[in-house]
């Protein structure tokens, strides 16, 4: 850190240093989570347009997946 940094961290009282890399890891179930939600948002789409849902094509079906999908989207980007 430079001295110019240093001096606005302790005139501001806001500096957080930064994680240790050796700390900077997802938990072994978290890829497996991620992929999960997007597959399961891809096949409810799929299945949605196929009619093989049931009460037949409902937009509640599509909403669902596309969460699905951006759930493990905003996981992707916690993902290290």
């Amino acid at each position: 850190m430079t001295p110019s940094q240093k001096q606005v961290a302790q005139q501001s009282g806001r500096y957080t240093p930064p994680i240790p890399r050796t700390q900077r890891h997802s938990p072994e179930w978290f890829p497996y989570v991620l992929i999960g939600l997007m597959v399961l948002g891809l096949l409810t789409i799929i299945a949605n347009y196929v009619h093989v849902l049931p009460g037949g094509t409902q937009n509640w079906y599509l909403l669902g997946g596309i969460a699905a999908i951006i759930g493990g989207l905003i996981m992707a980007t916690y993902y290290h």
